[in-house]
């Protein structure tokens, strides 16, 4: 009898050491998910201030003046300084964004979001295959990596329509500058076949006929800058498209997953009225 007892013993100290080792192992587990939830988390606040920061470049570039009006700001006669005015008491004009150093530094920052996204979306899809591989066991750990994983496919999938939003605002805004360029060389244009011409990737469409004059010759360049703008947002837009229609499903497929389930606990719920009705 001893001897089953001190067997008995062993037997539950192993168990207990082993039970002790899953919780130890688990724990683990939990910190490392947490560690990658609140990296994924900080990178999807990242690309939230660079997208707040690639619009600030949209309305710089936007906003950069003509160069015709520029032309003209330049060639117009200086009035003279008063006497005995020196260097020094000349008021300092505020410092004009250089076009083309904005535009290098938001391809540089398009480049960092494209990036960020990719890592991002990787790690999101990579928690997503490990709960399916759990998905058989239930527990109070399974929920909450699901809860978390969903709240950051939310947060990244709002992030990135925003994105989105600015690309599409920006691509309209300079398609209306470039229309009121070509109105300028006396081309009126309707949006098809300002849109014709975008697709086509080939601006001489419109300003093959241009008049040579220099106001004619400003305009032109400044259509074909903005129409270089549009092209490579529209690569940008491009490379994005994929990866947010994947991230998007899988925020959807999670709504549908919810639905689905208040749908089974509705039907259990009226289920077990009717029952107790008709007991």
């Amino acid at each position: 009898m001893k001897d089953r007892l001190e067997q008995l013993k062993a037997k539950q100290d192993a168990d207990d050491e082993e039970e002790l080792e899953i919780a130890v192992d688990n724990t683990a587990f939990m910190d490392e998910f947490f560690s990658e939830i609140e990296e994924t988390r900080q990178n999807i606040d990242k690309i939230s201030e660079n997208v707040e920061e690639a619009k600030k470049l949209y309305s710089i570039i936007l906003s950069a003046p003509s160069q015709s009006r520029v032309s003209a700001v330049t060639a117009s006669p200086q009035p003279p300084l008063p006497t005995g005015t020196l260097p020094g008491d000349i008021p300092v004009v505020a410092h004009t964004p250089n076009p083309t150093e904005t535009k290098d530094d938001l391809e540089q920052l398009t480049a960092e979001i494209k990036k960020m996204a990719n890592s991002v979306r990787n790690k999101l899809k990579s928690m997503e295959r490990n709960i399916e591989q759990d998905e058989a066991r239930s527990s109070a750990d399974l929920r909450i990596r699901k809860s978390q994983h969903s709240v950051l496919s939310r947060k990244f999938v709002d992030v990135m329509t925003k994105y989105n939003e600015a690309q599409v605002d920006f691509r309209e805004r300079s398609k209306g500058r470039i229309q009121r360029q070509l109105e300028i060389t006396g081309k009126n244009t309707t949006d098809e076949e300002l849109e014709e011409m975008l697709e086509s990737g080939n601006p001489s469409i419109f300003t093959s006929g241009i008049m040579d004059s220099q106001i004619s010759k400003q305009a032109l360049s400044e259509i074909e800058g903005r129409h270089k703008d549009i092209v490579r947002l529209e690569s940008s837009i491009k490379e994005l498209h994929d990866m947010f229609v994947d991230i998007a499903m899988l925020v959807e497929n999670q709504k549908k997953i919810m639905i689905m389930l208040c749908c089974i606990i509705l039907a259990i719920i009226l289920a077990s009225s009717i029952a107790s009705i008709f007991a």
